[in-house]
């Protein structure tokens, strides 16, 4: 497999950069058994059938995109520097890796100031990125973080336009609790209290697990040769009950449907041995054709990037053929694409 063969013309007027409202009108292009139907996310209520099983990634978007000064004791008052920094990763006792910009600008030692109750020291720099010791810790930063930063967009939505007070809410899923993503489920987007109810009501069961998306979900795939690609580690947990949840619901005749590669990704680490078990821990699984599903009945999922490895696991569930005309056909019939985007789901 080549990264080529991954590749689509895009036009870029289909890159949404603001959600449709309610969220449930987005529109669904349903593939299963080979056929391809155009709906809206609403119709799950009719395609969803008593017995299957929804899989949530439950993860909380920090607001990991800040605006901050650098200061450093300089005679000549050169000390201050515009620092812009976006989080991506804990590091343990108030450390965070960081993208920075400019990243020349800062050395180890330098003290950033993000606004009054904010602050970090630059511990040092590696391999691109910064490692900032926050200066404040538990309640205290999460409460300074939620109200100096910004909502960490995708590239290709900030380069567009800039976050603003709206993507505090859009950009986030209704049932999102466990704080630590820097970049959205965005299939979970689609999702709002009164169709899970409805869902529910149904008999559709869901099952939550923790998937803490990485800014590393939006690095391009740079080796030709997909197969050498080196994944992102994400951290993740399935509970136990989950996982009892989900096997139950397989031998049971239920779908179980992961909402979002996120949710799929984790639970395919967590059921390498053929099923799933409770697991808790960093995952860099690589999912591309001749992979072998053992939790996954269906997926609903965004529609992604070109040369992207989300593309590459769409292909792998469903096969590239098919997904080379999914593709065609939602270009053709003018879907919206990427995180804020409509949705598809996909059932093999």
């Amino acid at each position: 497999m080549r990264l080529s063969d991954f590749d689509f013309d895009l036009p870029e007027e289909l890159i949404a950069t603001r959600p449709v409202r309610p969220r449930p009108a987005a529109r669904l292009l349903h593939v299963e058994g080979g056929a391809m139907v155009d709906r809206q996310v609403a119709d799950l209520l009719d395609i969803l059938r008593p017995g299957d099983r929804l899989i949530l990634n439950n993860t909380k978007v920090i607001p990991a995109r800040l605006f901050g000064e650098r200061l450093r004791d300089t005679r000549d008052g050169s000390g201050r520097a515009k620092v812009e920094v976006t989080l991506i990763g804990p590091e343990g006792q108030g450390a965070w890796r960081a993208l920075a910009r400019p990243l020349r600008k800062l050395a180890a030692g330098d003290r950033i100031e993000f606004s009054e109750d904010l602050a970090a020291i630059v511990r040092g720099k590696s391999e691109g990125e910064a490692v900032l010791v926050f200066e404040q810790s538990g309640t205290d930063f999460d409460a300074a973080l939620e109200a100096a930063g910004k909502m960490p967009l995708p590239p290709y939505i900030e380069s567009r336009r800039p976050a603003d007070a709206q993507d505090r809410e859009d950009y986030q899923t209704v049932f999102a609790r466990e704080s630590g993503a820097v970049a959205a489920p965005t299939a979970s987007l689609h999702f709002d209290d009164g169709l899970l109810a409805a869902l529910r009501a149904k008999g559709v069961m869901m099952s939550e697990v923790t998937l803490h998306v990485g800014a590393g979900t939006f690095l391009p795939v740079k080796v030709e040769d997909v197969t050498t690609h080196k994944m992102h580690a994400e951290w993740g947990e399935v509970s136990e009950a989950a996982a009892e949840e989900i096997n139950a619901t397989r031998a049971q005749g239920g779908r179980v449907i992961a909402v979002g590669t996120t949710a799929l990704r984790l639970i395919e680490s967590a059921a390498r041995s053929g099923r799933v078990e409770s697991w808790r821990g960093e995952t860099d699984i690589f999912i591309y054709p001749g992979f072998e599903f053992h939790a996954t009945d269906g997926l609903m999922t965004n529609f992604h990037l070109p040369k992207s490895t989300l593309l590459m696991l769409v292909s792998a569930l469903m096969g590239k053929g098919l997904m080379d005309a999914v593709y065609a056909h939602a270009i053709a019939e003018r879907y919206r694409f990427f995180s804020y985007g409509d949705a598809s789901l996909l059932i093999p």
